[in-house]
């Protein structure tokens, strides 16, 4: 008689699909590959404790999303301590939709922004969420995730652009 648990009903399945994806959108939130996978497992563990319930909503990986997003902030309010910068031997995390040309700027700009405006724009540029799935995730109104939305854009554009490029626009 094996010492296993019973049929995992789908988690090891959900786990092994979502894995990937997952760490993307938890190294956009944390900027560290390390964070992020230590992220991802925090996450599935407190999925993984209410998986009977998750597995039949409609999308579990929105309810995984929201554990990361929450956690993610608990983390930073735990630690209180300055980010650390990337170091140039940190490579990006695997991306199967190809490079980005200006991937450290974007993630080195992310940074600077507030926990939820970070949360709001890596939701919905890299995440693909809608405002309403956000709003959800994140505990608060469509109006909230869109004005987080144009501050955080507008703050990456001011970071991203040189002078005379705003001055064109």
């Amino acid at each position: 008689m094996s010492s296993q648990a019973p049929a995992d009903d789908g988690f090891r399945a959900f786990v092994e699909q979502q894995w990937g994806p997952l760490v993307r959108l938890a190294y956009l939130l944390t900027g560290d590959r390390g964070h992020a996978e230590d992220l991802v497992q925090a996450a599935l563990e407190k999925t993984h404790r209410r998986w009977g319930r998750v597995a039949r909503m409609e999308a579990p990986v929105a309810y995984v999303r929201k554990a990361m997003v929450n956690t993610a902030t608990s983390w930073r309010r735990r630690r209180r301590v300055s980010e650390v910068p990337l170091l140039a031997t940190d490579g990006p995390v695997p991306d199967p939709y190809g490079s980005v040309e200006h991937r450290q700027q974007v993630v080195a700009a992310l940074r600077t922004l507030p926990p939820r405006m970070r949360a709001v724009l890596v939701l919905r540029y890299f995440g693909d969420l809608s405002e309403a799935e956000i709003a959800e995730a994140l505990g608060c109104s469509v109006g909230t995730v869109k004005s987080q939305n144009s501050r955080g854009l507008e703050r990456l554009r001011a970071q991203l652009t040189t002078p005379l490029e705003r001055t064109r626009a």
